[in-house]
């Protein structure tokens, strides 16, 4: 009898953590934040804090897929996105993932869809790019860093017009996004979306912790007014 392979689906459960400023801020904005591979949600959420100076709700995700940072040595495990080898999966299951937080995080916040950022560093990076691409109105801005854009991103019939504001911050010395790669992300990301921002910042693969004022003024410019505020 020939070998043969089947598919199948069982329940599971994912984590994520919901930071909520002790003061109460006028920014009206929720940031959704993805780590990188062999990272955590609990790390990525610290980095974007500090990054932030804890003026937004931030609602930051496990990757669904952990492993032994260090194999046979104990400690917390660290998360991934997926493989190459089941990147088809890997989207879908990214998508239906975000999606799910930031809806249930916006609502235990009070904040819109037209107020929700999506950030992520390195791995996640082009999956954000592909949910902009695939559900408008999802996010009002996604950030990325130390990360790229899909090898399909001009080609897929998958992907339609991005409303979000995007912001792009690489790194002159990342080892896997090298800046003659990186410098070309902006025409790249512009085939989609009509407000870009690039920003190449000195430095390895790693997250930049001197990004703060570049986050702190994109945000401020593509906030919305607040539909909830009273005038």
């Amino acid at each position: 009898m020939p070998q043969r392979s089947y598919r199948y689906q069982v329940p599971a459960s994912y984590n994520y953590q919901l930071f909520q400023p002790d003061v109460e801020t006028d920014s009206g904005l929720l940031i959704v934040a993805l780590h990188g591979y062999g990272q955590s949600g609990g790390e990525i959420l610290d980095l974007v804090r500090k990054l932030t100076a804890d003026l937004y709700p931030i609602a930051a995700l496990n990757g669904p897929n952990q492993h032994y940072r260090k194999l046979g040595e104990p400690g917390p495990p660290a998360y991934n996105w997926g493989v190459a080898a089941h990147w088809r999966e890997a989207v879908d299951l990214h998508h239906r993932m975000v999606l799910h937080v930031a809806e249930e995080a916006g609502l235990a916040t009070g904040i819109a869809p037209n107020r929700r950022i999506l950030l992520g560093f390195s791995q996640p990076v082009g999956l954000n790019y592909r949910l902009a691409a695939t559900h408008p109105g999802a996010f009002r801005g996604v950030a990325g860093i130390c990360g790229g854009v899909p090898r399909d991103w001009e080609t897929s019939e998958c992907y339609g017009a991005v409303e979000a504001a995007l912001l792009h911050i690489a790194r002159d010395a990342d080892e896997f996004y090298p800046a003659e790669t990186a410098n070309q992300f902006p025409a790249r990301l512009r085939h989609r979306a009509t407000d870009v921002e690039y920003h190449l910042l000195p430095g390895p693969h790693r997250f930049p912790s001197q990004a703060g004022p570049i986050l702190d003024a994109w945000l401020r410019r593509i906030a919305l007014p607040d539909p909830t505020a009273v005038p």
